[in-house]
Protein backbone atom coordinates (compact mmCIF):
# COMPACT_ATOMS: atom_id res chain seq x y z
CA UNK A 1 0.00 0.00 0.00
CA UNK A 2 2.83 2.30 1.04
CA UNK A 3 4.69 1.57 -2.58
CA UNK A 4 1.67 2.48 -4.29
CA UNK A 5 1.32 5.70 -2.03
CA UNK A 6 4.86 6.74 -3.01
CA UNK A 7 4.24 6.13 -6.86
CA UNK A 8 1.18 8.46 -6.60
CA UNK A 9 3.02 11.45 -4.71
CA UNK A 10 6.06 10.70 -7.85
CA UNK A 11 3.75 11.81 -10.53
CA UNK A 12 2.45 14.33 -9.02
CA UNK A 13 5.63 15.49 -8.68
CA UNK A 14 7.06 14.90 -12.49
CA UNK A 15 3.52 17.05 -13.62
CA UNK A 16 4.05 19.68 -11.76
CA UNK A 17 7.70 20.31 -13.08
CA UNK A 18 6.64 19.38 -16.10
CA UNK A 19 3.76 22.22 -16.01
CA UNK A 20 6.11 24.70 -14.56
CA UNK A 21 8.68 24.31 -17.61
CA UNK A 22 5.75 24.55 -20.13
CA UNK A 23 4.49 27.49 -18.55
CA UNK A 24 7.77 29.10 -18.49
CA UNK A 25 8.28 28.26 -22.17
CA UNK A 26 5.20 29.90 -23.00
CA UNK A 27 6.46 33.30 -21.15
CA UNK A 28 9.17 33.16 -22.72
CA UNK A 29 7.91 32.87 -26.05
CA UNK A 30 5.61 36.03 -25.27
CA UNK A 31 8.53 38.31 -24.74
CA UNK A 32 9.64 40.80 -27.85
CA UNK A 33 12.39 39.95 -29.62
CA UNK A 34 15.15 42.12 -29.20
CA UNK A 35 16.37 44.03 -31.72
CA UNK A 36 19.71 42.51 -33.54
CA UNK A 37 23.09 44.63 -32.80
CA UNK A 38 24.19 46.35 -35.74
CA UNK A 39 27.65 44.16 -36.86
CA UNK A 40 27.57 44.46 -40.44
CA UNK A 41 28.58 48.29 -41.07
CA UNK A 42 30.56 48.02 -38.02
CA UNK A 43 32.48 45.04 -39.43
CA UNK A 44 32.57 46.32 -43.20
CA UNK A 45 34.80 49.42 -42.03
CA UNK A 46 36.86 47.21 -39.62
CA UNK A 47 37.34 45.07 -42.61
CA UNK A 48 38.44 48.03 -44.98
CA UNK A 49 40.63 49.49 -42.19
CA UNK A 50 42.29 45.96 -41.65
CA UNK A 51 43.35 46.14 -45.33
CA UNK A 52 44.00 49.60 -45.91
CA UNK A 53 46.39 49.19 -42.85
CA UNK A 54 48.00 46.27 -44.24
CA UNK A 55 48.26 47.15 -48.13
CA UNK A 56 47.08 50.50 -48.36
CA UNK A 57 47.54 53.21 -48.45
CA UNK A 58 46.59 53.39 -52.36
CA UNK A 59 46.13 50.34 -55.14
CA UNK A 60 45.95 50.65 -58.67
CA UNK A 61 42.62 48.47 -58.92
CA UNK A 62 39.18 50.27 -59.37
CA UNK A 63 38.53 49.58 -55.91
CA UNK A 64 39.61 46.96 -53.71
CA UNK A 65 40.39 44.26 -55.40
CA UNK A 66 44.35 44.55 -55.07
CA UNK A 67 44.22 44.90 -51.42
CA UNK A 68 42.25 41.69 -51.03
CA UNK A 69 43.80 39.49 -53.61
CA UNK A 70 47.40 40.94 -51.71
CA UNK A 71 45.49 39.33 -48.42
CA UNK A 72 44.60 36.24 -49.86
CA UNK A 73 48.16 35.40 -50.85
CA UNK A 74 49.70 37.19 -48.38
CA UNK A 75 51.55 39.09 -50.83
CA UNK A 76 53.37 35.36 -52.11
CA UNK A 77 56.04 36.23 -54.62
CA UNK A 78 56.33 35.00 -58.13
CA UNK A 79 53.15 33.59 -58.96
CA UNK A 80 51.03 33.25 -62.22
CA UNK A 81 48.16 35.63 -63.27
CA UNK A 82 45.46 35.85 -66.20
CA UNK A 83 43.83 38.87 -66.45
CA UNK A 84 40.53 38.81 -68.69
CA UNK A 85 39.43 42.39 -69.97
CA UNK A 86 42.70 43.37 -68.58
CA UNK A 87 42.18 47.03 -70.72
CA UNK A 88 45.34 49.52 -69.14
CA UNK A 89 48.49 48.27 -68.09
CA UNK A 90 48.23 50.15 -64.80
CA UNK A 91 44.93 51.97 -64.44
CA UNK A 92 42.23 49.71 -62.52
CA UNK A 93 44.52 46.92 -62.91
CA UNK A 94 44.11 43.93 -60.74
CA UNK A 95 47.36 43.23 -61.72
CA UNK A 96 49.64 45.99 -62.48
CA UNK A 97 51.56 45.65 -58.24
CA UNK A 98 51.31 41.71 -58.61
CA UNK A 99 53.94 42.13 -61.73
CA UNK A 100 55.67 45.29 -60.70
CA UNK A 101 56.28 44.75 -56.55
CA UNK A 102 55.89 40.97 -56.36
CA UNK A 103 57.36 39.89 -59.34
CA UNK A 104 54.73 37.96 -61.24
CA UNK A 105 54.23 37.16 -64.49
CA UNK A 106 50.93 36.12 -66.52
CA UNK A 107 48.90 37.05 -69.14
CA UNK A 108 46.80 39.35 -70.20
CA UNK A 109 43.28 38.95 -72.87
CA UNK A 110 41.98 42.49 -73.98
CA UNK A 111 40.58 43.31 -77.71
CA UNK A 112 41.12 46.65 -77.41
CA UNK A 113 44.53 46.37 -79.33
CA UNK A 114 45.27 49.90 -78.61
CA UNK A 115 46.61 48.87 -74.95
CA UNK A 116 49.17 46.66 -76.42
CA UNK A 117 51.75 49.03 -76.58
CA UNK A 118 52.19 50.19 -73.09
CA UNK A 119 52.13 46.42 -72.01
CA UNK A 120 55.03 46.03 -73.97
CA UNK A 121 56.76 48.79 -72.64
CA UNK A 122 55.80 48.67 -69.35
CA UNK A 123 54.14 44.93 -68.81
CA UNK A 124 57.47 43.11 -69.63
CA UNK A 125 56.67 40.01 -67.37
CA UNK A 126 52.71 40.08 -69.10
CA UNK A 127 52.34 38.12 -72.27
CA UNK A 128 49.34 40.55 -74.21
CA UNK A 129 46.92 39.26 -76.47
CA UNK A 130 44.37 41.08 -78.29
CA UNK A 131 41.63 38.88 -78.42
CA UNK A 132 38.01 39.08 -77.20
CA UNK A 133 37.84 35.85 -74.51
CA UNK A 134 34.12 34.24 -75.29
CA UNK A 135 32.59 30.75 -75.64
CA UNK A 136 33.95 29.74 -78.73
CA UNK A 137 37.63 30.35 -80.76
CA UNK A 138 38.48 31.79 -84.20
CA UNK A 139 34.98 33.98 -84.68
CA UNK A 140 34.54 37.48 -84.73
CA UNK A 141 31.98 39.32 -81.69
CA UNK A 142 30.92 43.16 -81.54
CA UNK A 143 32.73 45.56 -79.05
CA UNK A 144 30.83 48.96 -77.89
CA UNK A 145 32.81 51.89 -76.50
CA UNK A 146 31.76 54.98 -75.65
CA UNK A 147 33.37 58.03 -75.82
CA UNK A 148 36.43 58.43 -73.40
CA UNK A 149 35.15 54.87 -71.63
CA UNK A 150 37.72 52.79 -73.04
CA UNK A 151 37.78 51.27 -69.89
CA UNK A 152 34.24 49.85 -69.71
CA UNK A 153 34.10 48.22 -73.35
CA UNK A 154 30.97 45.99 -73.49
CA UNK A 155 29.66 43.23 -75.99
CA UNK A 156 26.56 45.01 -74.81
CA UNK A 157 25.59 48.85 -76.34
CA UNK A 158 23.08 49.22 -73.47
CA UNK A 159 25.80 48.57 -71.17
CA UNK A 160 27.96 50.69 -73.50
CA UNK A 161 25.43 53.46 -73.33
CA UNK A 162 25.44 53.85 -69.91
CA UNK A 163 28.90 55.99 -69.98
CA UNK A 164 27.89 57.91 -73.00
CA UNK A 165 25.34 58.11 -75.91
CA UNK A 166 28.18 58.20 -78.90
CA UNK A 167 29.06 54.65 -78.86
CA UNK A 168 31.91 53.45 -81.72
CA UNK A 169 30.98 49.88 -82.61
CA UNK A 170 34.18 47.66 -83.63
CA UNK A 171 34.38 43.47 -84.40
CA UNK A 172 36.83 41.77 -82.95
CA UNK A 173 38.34 38.12 -82.87
CA UNK A 174 37.24 35.79 -80.40
CA UNK A 175 39.42 32.87 -78.06
CA UNK A 176 38.13 30.47 -75.35
CA UNK A 177 40.49 30.68 -72.43
CA UNK A 178 40.96 26.67 -72.58
CA UNK A 179 42.11 26.84 -76.13
CA UNK A 180 44.37 29.85 -75.34
CA UNK A 181 45.91 28.03 -72.53
CA UNK A 182 46.15 24.96 -73.86
CA UNK A 183 48.14 26.67 -76.92
CA UNK A 184 50.43 28.37 -74.68
CA UNK A 185 51.26 25.24 -72.72
CA UNK A 186 50.03 27.02 -68.97
CA UNK A 187 49.70 24.64 -66.26
CA UNK A 188 49.53 26.17 -62.98
CA UNK A 189 47.11 29.56 -62.58
CA UNK A 190 47.02 31.25 -59.20
CA UNK A 191 44.77 34.04 -59.85
CA UNK A 192 42.38 34.18 -62.68
CA UNK A 193 40.84 37.55 -63.12
CA UNK A 194 37.91 38.60 -65.23
CA UNK A 195 36.56 41.76 -66.39
CA UNK A 196 34.43 41.99 -69.17
CA UNK A 197 30.88 44.20 -68.59
CA UNK A 198 28.47 41.26 -68.77
CA UNK A 199 30.06 38.95 -71.03
CA UNK A 200 31.43 36.81 -67.48
CA UNK A 201 29.33 33.54 -68.60
CA UNK A 202 30.35 33.46 -71.92
CA UNK A 203 34.41 33.30 -70.60
CA UNK A 204 33.26 30.69 -67.99
CA UNK A 205 31.51 28.62 -70.66
CA UNK A 206 35.05 28.63 -72.77
CA UNK A 207 37.07 27.97 -69.69
CA UNK A 208 37.78 24.40 -68.20
CA UNK A 209 38.59 25.41 -64.74
CA UNK A 210 38.63 21.77 -63.83
CA UNK A 211 41.58 21.42 -66.32
CA UNK A 212 43.37 24.74 -65.13
CA UNK A 213 42.15 25.01 -61.44
CA UNK A 214 42.69 28.62 -60.57
CA UNK A 215 43.67 29.22 -56.90
CA UNK A 216 41.81 32.62 -56.91
CA UNK A 217 39.22 33.78 -59.11
CA UNK A 218 37.67 37.50 -58.88
CA UNK A 219 35.34 38.08 -61.07
CA UNK A 220 32.78 40.79 -61.23
CA UNK A 221 29.71 40.12 -60.94
CA UNK A 222 26.54 42.28 -62.19
CA UNK A 223 23.44 41.90 -60.89
CA UNK A 224 22.06 40.50 -64.51
CA UNK A 225 24.70 38.02 -64.57
CA UNK A 226 25.27 37.28 -60.67
CA UNK A 227 23.46 34.30 -60.83
CA UNK A 228 25.04 32.34 -63.70
CA UNK A 229 28.02 32.95 -62.22
CA UNK A 230 27.22 31.32 -59.02
CA UNK A 231 26.12 28.41 -60.55
CA UNK A 232 28.83 27.88 -62.50
CA UNK A 233 31.18 27.55 -59.69
CA UNK A 234 28.93 25.80 -57.45
CA UNK A 235 28.67 23.41 -60.05
CA UNK A 236 32.32 22.62 -60.28
CA UNK A 237 33.40 22.98 -56.10
CA UNK A 238 34.77 26.40 -55.99
CA UNK A 239 32.79 28.44 -52.86
CA UNK A 240 32.66 32.19 -52.58
CA UNK A 241 34.61 33.79 -50.19
CA UNK A 242 32.84 35.46 -47.41
CA UNK A 243 34.86 37.37 -45.50
CA UNK A 244 35.57 39.83 -48.39
CA UNK A 245 31.61 40.28 -49.61
CA UNK A 246 31.20 42.79 -47.25
CA UNK A 247 34.42 44.73 -48.68
CA UNK A 248 33.96 44.22 -52.21
CA UNK A 249 30.08 44.37 -53.63
CA UNK A 250 31.15 44.77 -57.35
CA UNK A 251 33.27 41.23 -57.18
CA UNK A 252 33.23 37.84 -56.49
CA UNK A 253 35.71 35.62 -54.96
CA UNK A 254 36.12 32.37 -55.46
CA UNK A 255 38.48 29.10 -54.15
CA UNK A 256 37.84 25.77 -54.59
CA UNK A 257 36.16 23.65 -51.81
CA UNK A 258 38.97 21.10 -51.09
CA UNK A 259 41.64 24.31 -50.54
CA UNK A 260 38.98 26.13 -48.22
CA UNK A 261 38.63 23.24 -46.24
CA UNK A 262 42.18 23.04 -45.55
CA UNK A 263 42.56 26.07 -44.44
Amino acid sequence: MSMLRNKRQFDVLELFVIAFFVGLCAWYLRQPTPPLPRYTEMTTVQALDRLKGVYGPGHYSENEEEWIIRDFFKDRRGGFFVDVGASHYRDNSNTYYLETRLGWSGIAIEPQFMFEADYLKYRPRTRFFPLFASDSSNETARLYIADRASLSASASRDFAQLFGKNVAESVVPTTTLTDLLAQLQVGRIDLLSIDVELSEPKVLAGFDIDRFKPELVCIEAHPDVRQQILDYFAKHAYVALGKYLRVDVQNLYFTSLNRERDH
